[in-house]
């Protein structure tokens, strides 16, 4: 069998290469592709339908990306042996993908589309989430699917001030900032990553260090689609429309429209008001008329959308009457909820989070089963969006992954400002309970005081906003809003959240929903973004500006040692019997890992009490034994020739008969009994055997020889 087998190659900065092959994989998709960077290799397809489902008004995009286990020579964990439901970590990268796909087909394309992703050969030095973005454009470049592309996605990172595409793992790890940047030859699409509190101007330049790689893979994917063959795309069509009908309505609708959008009522106001404006045109519609509903619900949204934003561009006026740099009221409350470890309400407008902090053990931390990766995570932070925040009846599926996206963002944020030495597992909860924009940076704000509440000592407080923008291309009026509402997100181009303390960035996430977006317009929103983020924190400052000095009564406490590695089977005993005795005894909860040579004994207990017995008695178990030291024993054994002396926790040492007393004793008769506590010094350890050697008798007033009183009494 021929193959036609085509093969494209893209040069980074540093002289690595990544290929994109089509041809020899999955041709029976409507486009494939393979991307190959060292030995990490990416299969993508994509499928689309011929024709859109009937009622369908929106494009019914699924991405998927997931990680053969196999890819790493691995086996899955759990009973089944096989690869099930996506990770957190697949659902992310997936995420990523979308965000930076989806804006790139028509809006009147409506066909169901399905993009795979899969990682089927892995390799740590060369990470796989900035390569999948990658492999979907080039699917869709191979394939007569519509799509204005190509695009494509890099991470860039900054390692000791020099700004890096596509890092190793290794390098990744010495890095002060880790963007993914997703672009078009000529506009940025989508931006999300983690800093270490860095300036506005550094995110701007890795921006355009990522640019200026993507452009490169943007043309490769073009070189590729004149090579198979797929410059034209299908035909379609997936909408029909009535111009007269779509000419009145504006006439009669877009006046009380732009009324209503002025009206700086509430979000439920608004919303009634629309759907008063609705119901009245639909009632002058004769009964015998045939309307498409689907038509005409897309016409009155889009005469909503251009009356909102033109209040915007003309009048400079927002939905809720606001300032365009102006933020909603803030109250906040800490130690809200009395039983858990630590806790925060965060309200800005009408969003609402609480969230809650619980510190757990060692036991407690998350283990990380994946193709790539595999370990645990010791801080977690949950995301919930209940139907009622939105006054919406909506049944509990449990998390989706706009929840996992938007914890992962709340996530990131606050993992920079995290004590370095934490021997806690720390799970932080947000639960919003009410929802009108921003609810993600609703939880960064309150994440951060609940921490504070907690008594967990972070470097500085943490805040988030979310910007907006409003443009317009024919006229190039443009504005930018700082803190959206929910609203305001749906009709806007852009939706920018940054997070950070008062040094600088520590987590972003941007989605650009137009063409065009210049750098200067982007330098003017963060600049925006950090005046927003400061008033914020200055009004959390307001409940909470510091730590609690210590943890709440609720919280257990936690301790950590480091012990020679040779005394850690001394604290363990044969068959855990040491260990589980001093928990038992003491009500502490002790692990023991072994760390670079060395032991790692974190001691977790419900009091201090507790957890002074508890270190007490490891710390009595690795004390190394001192020649002339004394010790108070305890006989474990009595023997003919002497008794066998318990001095410490785990070590005996032979206290012989001659060591006893001065007096001579003919045998171990009624000199000592099992268990009765005696005063002995170390005087020797056997340099061999190391074994030790005791003394009772040194300690003892030593008796005047016989002789000496014999001349005593001669003078």
């Amino acid at each position: 069998m021929q193959l036609n087998v085509i093969t494209k190659a893209i040069n980074l900065p540093d002289g690595r290469t990544i290929t994109i092959e089509t041809g020899k994989l999955a041709k029976q998709a409507d486009g494939s592709v393979v991307v190959r960077m060292g030995n990490t290799m990416i299969l993508a397809t994509v499928v689309s339908t011929p024709e859109a489902k009937e009622g369908v008004d929106f494009l019914p995009l699924s991405v998927d990306y997931q990680e053969k286990f196999a890819s790493g020579g691995k086996i899955p964990g759990g009973f089944l042996k096989r690869e099930g439901k996506l990770s957190d970590y697949e659902v992310l990268i997936s995420r990523l993908v979308d965000r930076a796909i989806r804006p790139m087909f028509n809006d009147d394309y409506h066909a169901d589309t399905q993009i795979t992703i899969s990682l089927i050969s892995a390799d740590e030095e060369a990470l796989p989430d900035a390569l999948a973005a990658l492999a979907a454009s080039a699917a869709l470049s191979v394939s007569d699917i519509p799509f204005n592309g190509p695009i494509s996605e890099v991470r860039v990172s900054r390692i000791n001030g020099e700004y890096v595409v596509n890092p190793t793992l290794s390098q990744n790890k010495e890095s002060d900032l880790d963007l993914i940047v997703a672009a078009t030859m000529d506009n940025i699409l989508m931006v999300e990553g983690e800093m270490k509190e860095v300036s506005e101007d550094d995110m701007l330049e890795a921006i355009k260090v990522a640019h200026e790689a993507i452009k490169v893979q943007c043309q490769v994917q073009l070189e590729l689609q004149e090579a198979v063959g797929k410059t034209q795309k299908r035909e379609y069509s997936h909408e029909t429309d009535d111009e007269e009908l779509k000419a009145r309505m504006h006439k009669e609708l877009y006046d009380k429209a732009y009324a209503i959008a002025k009206s700086q009522g509430s979000k439920n106001e608004r919303s009634e008001g629309f759907k008063k404006l609705k119901e009245d045109f639909l009632a002058t519609i004769p009964e015998d008329a045939e309307l498409d509903e689907a038509m005409f619900a897309r016409y009155f949204k889009s005469i909503q959308k251009e009356a909102a934003r033109n209040l915007v561009l003309e009048e400079k006026k927002r939905l809720d009457g606001r300032a365009l740099d102006q933020v909603r009221p803030i109250w906040s409350e800490v130690n809200y909820l009395p039983s858990t470890h630590g806790s925060a309400v965060f309200t800005r407008g009408e969003t609402q989070a609480l969230a809650t902090v619980t510190l757990g053990t060692k036991m407690d931390e998350q283990l990380i089963d994946g193709a790539m990766f595999e370990g645990s995570n010791k801080f977690m932070l949950h995301y919930n969006f209940p139907g009622f925040s939105t006054g919406e009846v909506r049944p509990n599926r449990g998390p989706g992954r706009r929840e996992v996206g938007h914890g992962n963002l709340a996530w990131r944020s606050l993992k920079q400002v995290l004590p370095t030495e934490n021997p806690y597992t720390i799970r932080i909860v947000s639960d919003i309970l009410e929802s009108n924009g921003s609810s993600s940076m609703a939880t960064v704000c309150a994440g951060a005081l609940a921490l504070m509440d907690a008594g967990i000592q972070i470097s500085s407080p943490v805040s988030g906003i979310a910007m907006g923008m409003i443009s317009d291309s024919k006229t190039g009026k443009y504005a930018i809003l700082s803190d959206i509402l929910g609203d305001e997100d749906h009709l806007g181009d852009m939706d920018f959240k940054v997070t950070g303390t008062e040094k600088g960035i520590t987590a972003t996430q941007m989605d650009i929903k137009v063409d065009g977006l210049s750098y200067d317009v982007l330098k003017q929103a963060l600049e925006q973004a950090r005046l927003g983020r400061l008033h914020i924190l200055n009004e959390m400052k307001k409940t909470m500006s510091e730590p609690n000095p210590d943890l709440k009564p609720t919280a257990p406490r936690s301790e950590v040692m480091t012990i020679d590695k040779d005394m850690i089977g001394a604290v363990i005993g044969p068959g855990g019997k040491v260990i589980q005795e001093i928990q038992k005894e003491t009500g502490a909860t002790i692990v023991i890992e072994e760390v670079q040579n060395k032991g790692v004994v974190s001691v977790f207990a419900v009091n201090k009490d507790s957890m002074n017995e508890a270190l007490k008695r490891i710390k009595a178990i690795v004390a190394m034994p001192e020649i002339g030291e004394v010790y108070d024993g305890k006989v474990k054994s009595i023997m003919p020739f002497g008794a066998f002396i318990e001095f410490m926790p785990g070590k005996d040492g032979l206290l012989h008969i001659s060591e006893i007393k001065w007096e001579r004793l003919e045998n171990m008769e009624g000199v000592l009994e099992v268990g009765e506590e005696v005063k002995v010094k170390l005087v020797d350890i056997d340099k061999k055997t190391g074994k030790f050697r005791l003394s009772r008798k040194v300690l003892l007033p030593k008796p005047e020889r016989k002789t000496e009183k014999k001349e005593e009494s001669s003078n």
